[in-house]
């Protein structure tokens, strides 16, 4: 997906089994961020770095959604072990990751392999990405503070 398309309305199922969809946060806009694996270094760094600017995110209007190929009892205990309060997506079948574009072609020390690219779009209330950070972008530490920087 690219800057002005409509993100997909059915998000999929989060760590507690709800179906989370677009229109649930029409009026608000979202942080809607990939991550490659749960209880990893860096997704643990990136998810810790939102949820401790959670506040600070909801008062400029946003909500943070995460979704990885997860299993939904795997981001439940990622959520848990990390007091995240926001909704973790178990894509497993990747359907979601397909279809926003960052499922695909990366290189892990040397290997070329598919899977999760590192991505966080910007979402307006109606739905459109307004700003996509790249994989090269994000740093994890820090991640929240380089959003509120841009919103």
């Amino acid at each position: 997906m690219n800057v002005g398309d409509r993100i997909p309305e059915i998000l999929g199922k989060d760590q507690n089994g709800k179906e989370i969809k677009a229109s649930d946060y029409r009026g608000r806009k979202i942080v809607l961020y990939s991550y490659p694996k749960a209880n990893t270094s860096g997704c643990t760094a990136e998810a810790c770095s939102l949820q401790a600017h959670k506040a600070e995110l909801e008062a400029k209007g946003y909500a943070i959604i995460g979704v990885s190929k997860d299993k939904q009892e795997l981001q439940a205990k990622f959520a848990a072990n990390n007091n995240l309060e926001f909704p973790l997506i178990a894509d497993t079948d990747t359907t979601l990751l397909q279809a926003l574009g960052c499922w695909g072609e990366k290189v892990t020390c040397g290997h070329r392999t598919i899977g999760i690219l590192r991505t966080t779009y910007l979402v307006n209330e109606e739905g459109i990405i307004e700003k996509i950070f790249t994989p090269k972008e994000i740093k994890t530490k820090i991640h929240a503070e380089q959003i509120l920087e841009v919103i």
